[in-house]
């Protein structure tokens, strides 16, 4: 099967650690073998907060975190969506399929709720899985690489998927997931790695910050250094971090570093972050904002034309 994949990210801060072995070393995979689209989220920036802050900061640094990593604007479209009005026209008859009861069921929204800064949750929080699900559907995307947390947003698509083609004709492929294979990476804190959150290793961090991140990790206070996810997550959730950046397991590292306790931890996993963020970091000082510019001029151009050719299809088969 030929397979299209869709992606992105909110421009809500700078991409981390936790999103490169979550979704970006899927994307660098993946580019080249399916036509791929990159989606910078900018309309839901404002379904859990009431602005959306330094909008054109953080998409200019978004762009640049993509450019960063090995994103080839040349096989992949990165385009964001304010820019693509067929996409969020697609809304509107999405949300006739699906009820409210579905809405209030999906367990990702009421986290995202549980974490808003919001007074009160507005009407874009409570749809934003059928907005995903437009997201995934106007360029028929059929490849969805997702953390396991995001699954039932996907689902939200496949079911919106189904119900157009069953009430209105064949359109939509059934869109499928992608998920990675590598360990969850929480964060610092021990909670959820997130931007949000302030418990993350920015990508463009530099060697002093991520430093400096990392004494700053939570751990405990036994001297040998076992790999225990259940009795020991914060230990285990850096021996992770190390892990995933040297390529080494994790009771490997932990039998190394044996007796040395939080210290020598810390001083292992800050090596090994900084070890593997130096080429993303040269690669980032190579491009500049004029260049990650030019290239989403050009992706939400090439996306449009996607969304307007899919939005004549929907108001075709229904005789609109």
């Amino acid at each position: 099967m030929d397979h299209v994949v869709l992606t992105g990210d909110r421009p809500t801060g700078p991409l981390h650690l936790g999103h490169y072995f979550g979704s970006l070393a899927n994307r660098l995979a993946l580019q080249g073998t399916y036509p791929m689209y990159v989606l910078i989220a900018d309309y839901q920036v404002i379904t859990d907060r009431d602005l959306p802050g330094e909008i054109q900061r953080n998409i200019t640094e978004l762009l640049l975190d993509h450019l960063a990593v090995g994103l080839d604007p040349a096989r992949v479209t990165i385009f964001r969506h304010s820019a693509i009005p067929e996409l969020n026209q697609l809304l509107l008859p999405f949300l006739s399929l699906v009820s409210v009861a579905e809405l209030r069921r999906n367990p990702t929204v009421k986290d995202e709720i549980a974490h808003s800064s919001q007074q009160a949750v507005n009407g874009l929080m409570f749809t934003y899985p059928v907005h995903q699900a437009a997201d995934i559907l106007f360029c028929k995307g059929t490849l969805v690489p997702v953390g396991k947390d995001q699954l039932p947003h996907l689902e939200m698509a496949r079911l919106v998927a189904r119900r157009f083609n069953e009430r209105y004709g064949e359109i939509f492929p059934v869109p499928e997931a992608m998920l990675g294979e590598r360990p969850l990476l929480g964060g610092l804190d021990g909670g959820k790695m997130s931007k949000s959150r302030g418990n993350a290793i920015p990508l463009r961090a530099t060697e002093d910050e991520t430093a400096a991140l990392i004494r700053r990790a939570r751990t405990d206070s036994e001297r040998l250094i076992t790999f225990d996810e259940e009795g020991r997550p914060e230990v285990a959730n850096l021996l992770t971090l190390a892990s995933l950046c040297l390529g080494r397991p994790q009771r490997e590292l932990a039998d190394e570093i044996g007796y040395g306790g939080a210290a020598a931890l810390k001083r292992l996993v800050t090596d090994a972050v900084n070890e593997f963020l130096g080429p993303i970091r040269a690669r980032r000082r190579e491009h500049t904002e004029a260049e990650a510019h030019a290239v989403l001029e050009e992706g939400n151009r090439r996306a449009r034309e996607r969304a307007i050719t899919t939005l004549d299809e929907v108001r075709e088969a229904m005789r609109f």
